[in-house]
């Protein structure tokens, strides 16, 4: 219950599932936490890019898509 009242400072590393799956808006949840839900596929993806996934390219925005470091087909471009 405490990680929801974790501060930015203090909410750095992997977010917890619970924090990922609730309703809180993207907008209040520290970057880092924001990353780590989508790249585990808890949260849908935003913008308009699109990916080559498979041999089809496919636009994630509003799609959950694992990253690979997850066991999805998503390649980490950074």
């Amino acid at each position: 219950m405490m990680e929801l009242f974790l501060t930015p400072a203090e909410a750095i590393g992997i977010a917890p599932a619970k924090v990922c799956k609730s309703s809180k808006p993207d907008s209040e949840l520290p970057a880092s936490w924001l990353a780590s839900c989508k790249a585990r596929g808890l949260r849908a993806r935003s913008g308009e890019k699109s990916h080559k996934i498979g041999s089809k390219r496919v636009k994630v925005a509003g799609k959950k898509i694992k990253s690979v470091k997850y066991g999805g087909p998503l390649k980490d471009y950074s």
